[in-house]
């Protein structure tokens, strides 16, 4: 009945809601303030922390329906109901396209889907709307990686290395960056 339930929430989201999405959040001072945590953590757990907080940012939504896209989508990530979640994703991006964290789940769906061209591009767009979202850089190294495009996927992921030196991709990277100093 649950699935039934948010499967109709989400196809009737659009015609409901309209466009009319805020302007997200600005969380630049906030993620100024965590960049430089992560930078300075003297251990994981310091610099986990710090990717939590940035996390939540990232995850502020501009309004209510938003957010409420956004969190029928993560439960259908976490059962595994792919193409429900790209369904609540679309309807968010439609929503909300100056959003930078629709984008980057949208981009983490299809990844998971092994769409990986489809995911590229909603990354770019995420890093268009958000430069430093880490976790979009680090899905955008990883991408690339996975279409075989090593060498930029690892200039990217080392990109997201010099923001948050504790980011567990950073072993993927040869000579290792990052974290322990």
């Amino acid at each position: 009945m649950r699935m039934f339930f948010t499967s109709a929430l989400v196809l009737l989201a659009l015609p409901a809601q309209g466009n009319t999405c805020p302007p997200a959040p600005d969380i630049t001072a906030a993620l100024d303030a965590l960049i430089a945590d992560a930078q300075a953590a003297e251990t994981y757990m310091a610099g986990r922390d710090a990717f939590y907080d940035m996390r939540a940012l990232w995850s502020a939504a501009p309004d209510t329906w938003s957010g409420e896209l956004l969190d029928i989508a993560l439960e259908r990530i976490a059962i595994a109901d792919y193409d429900g979640a790209l369904r609540g994703l679309d309807a968010l991006v439609e929503h909300c396209p100056h959003w930078a964290e629709g984008w980057n789940q949208r981009a983490y769906v299809r990844f998971l889907q092994e769409d990986y061209a489809a995911a590229l591009a909603d990354l770019d767009r995420a890093l268009a709307l958000n430069p430093r979202h880490v976790a979009a850089l680090s899905g955008k190294g990883l991408t690339l990686m996975r279409m075989g495009r090593d060498e930029e996927g690892d200039a990217v992921l080392r990109e997201a290395v010099a923001l948050h030196p504790w980011l567990p991709e950073r072993g993927l990277l040869d000579p290792p960056a990052g974290a322990p100093r």
